[in-house]
């Protein structure tokens, strides 16, 4: 069977850029999930880990490199997994699969080092960057996270996320709900916690 994994970093991220020429395939798997989650523990990646375990799967199409991670040895890890199982990796912005008559491909797997090191390196800039202008916006007294070593009760955190206790209660699934009150998946879990 031939599929597509397409991964996007956020539930309000767009997967349509790499969903085009879905159809050419007979399963699509979504993560909407960080590249730095290893591709094993997503929810998506370990239903197609379990397929391919299964025989089901045979060519894995993704759009570009950093969607399998954004660590070098995940990124190798998973290569080497489908090579084991026979499963051959297209990589569509490259062109590329991982192996040729049934052998690994020797250039795909120099390629997809160089690429994996380039995500992991674009990873580490963000989160440099990230950093960096947390500190500007400390010095101009700007900065809106809370205070080092503050604590907020359980009370004020479900008043914060009432939105989120609303949706909860009302049946929605913590994905939903957390994407409903504008708040993490994480957050949508404490206030499950808080309020069972």
């Amino acid at each position: 069977m031939k599929v597509k994994y397409i991964r996007v970093s956020t539930l309000e991220q767009n997967t349509e850029r790499q969903q085009t020429n879905s159809e050419n395939f007979q399963s699509v798997y979504i993560d909407k999930i960080s590249g730095a989650i290893p591709f094993f523990e997503r929810p998506q990646g370990k239903k197609l880990t379990k397929d391919i375990n299964n025989s089901k799967v045979d060519e894995v199409h993704i759009s570009s490199i950093d969607r399998m991670g954004r660590n070098i040895l995940d990124i190798l890890t998973v290569s080497e997994f489908f090579n084991k199982n026979n499963v051959n990796l297209y990589v569509e912005n490259i062109g590329m699969y991982s192996m040729v008559d049934g052998k690994p491909n020797p250039i795909f797997k120099m390629i997809i080092s160089v690429l994996g090191n380039v995500a992991e390196m674009e990873r580490t800039n963000m989160l440099e960057r990230q950093r960096q202008g947390i500190e500007i916006a400390k010095a101009k007294g700007k900065y809106t996270g809370r205070l080092y070593g503050a604590i907020m009760s359980d009370e004020a955190f479900l008043i914060k996320y009432k939105k989120v206790k609303q949706e909860l209660e009302n049946g929605e699934s913590l994905r939903r709900a957390a994407k409903l009150g504008e708040c993490s998946l994480g957050t949508a879990q404490k206030v499950k916690r808080l309020i069972s």
